[in-house]
Formats: C-alpha cells, sequence, structure tokens
C-alpha cells in the first residue's frame, strides 16, 4: 500500500513537471516597441519550419489569439513579422528505485532504474520589423510534447502564451 501512494505521488509529481514550459526572450534593446500596432506572418520564415501543416496552423492560430489579446491587429501594411522554427529531440530519464522491493515482481529485493522516453520541443518565434527586416525580439520555448491529437492544441496554445508573456519587453525604470 505504502508503495502503491509513493507511486502515485511520482506520477503527479511527474506529470506536473512536465507540463511546465521553459521560457526566455532576447530583444533589441534600441528598438521602440512601443511604435509597433499590427503584424504579419513572414511566409519564407514558417515554411521551413520541419512540422506538420496541422501543426503550423495550430501555432498560426494560437499566435493569432495571443496577439489579438495584447492589442495587435493583423494586417497586410504591418509594422512587424512574425516567424517560427522549431526543434524536437528524445529525452530519457532514468528513474531509480533504492531500496527492497516487495512482492513477486522482477526485481524482488533489489534497486533498479527504469528508463523513461519523453519528446521534448523546442518553439522558437522571431519578430522582425517590418521596416527595417532586423530582427527585435525573439522568444523561446521548451517543454514535453504529446501524440494526443486532442491534447495538441491545449499544449501549443500553452507554449505560444508563455513565450509571449515576455513581449512586448517592459522598459526597465
Amino acid at each position: 500500500m505504502k508503495t502503491l501512494k509513493l507511486l502515485s505521488l511520482f506520477s503527479i509529481l511527474f506529470l506536473t513537471a512536465c507540463s511546465s514550459v521553459s521560457v526566455n526572450a532576447d530583444y533589441d534593446k534600441r528598438a521602440n516597441f512601443s511604435n509597433y500596432k499590427s503584424f504579419a506572418y513572414l511566409k519564407s520564415g514558417i515554411d521551413k519550419a520541419e512540422i506538420s501543416d496541422l501543426d503550423k496552423k495550430r501555432i498560426l492560430y494560437a499566435l493569432d489569439d495571443v496577439m489579438a489579446t495584447k492589442g495587435f491587429s493583423k494586417s497586410e501594411n504591418a509594422d512587424i513579422l512574425i516567424s517560427f522554427f522549431t526543434k524536437e529531440r528524445e529525452r530519457v530519464d532514468y528513474y531509480n528505485n533504492f531500496g527492497m522491493s516487495w512482492g513477486w515482481n522482477p526485481w524482488w529485493g533489489f534497486n533498479y532504474s527504469r528508463p523513461v522516453t519523453t519528446t521534448e520541443g523546442t518553439l522558437i518565434i522571431d519578430i522582425i520589423d517590418a521596416k527595417t527586416k532586423e530582427l527585435v525580439w525573439q522568444g523561446k520555448g521548451s517543454g514535453y510534447l504529446t501524440d494526443d491529437v486532442d491534447k495538441k492544441e491545449e499544449r501549443v496554445k500553452e507554449f505560444v502564451t508563455k513565450i509571449l508573456e515576455k513581449y512586448p519587453p517592459q522598459s526597465k525604470k
């Protein structure tokens, strides 16, 4: 019973840890972000992202929603251009059982470790000044990915929302 409770607690902690998105951003300190009110997508950059067209649409829909909540409007004559690219890698973690195992299982009486494989993805969002064609802001988010179709849209929205929390950068006084 004690082992079952510990396993349940471990599972909850593992899932909670996996659900987070690690984010950081960088920007041009000379850019005047208050001048930017509208956006469009840089199709040539987005076409290079090595993900399915369905996942690209999920990211674009999430970008539309988040930028609208920040007061930006989509425009043919935009102030900024948005592009993104992605990276993916398999992550293997080993979880150890340090203690005696009781009951009938292959590891009875021994310490053992078991590998857990997850897919970790990185989404990088570039914001480019439409007039100068220079990169003015870049945000990066990393976290686990899901193959569950019903959860993909929610997970993509979480990535985009967390990354764009840092846009536009707040001036430091």
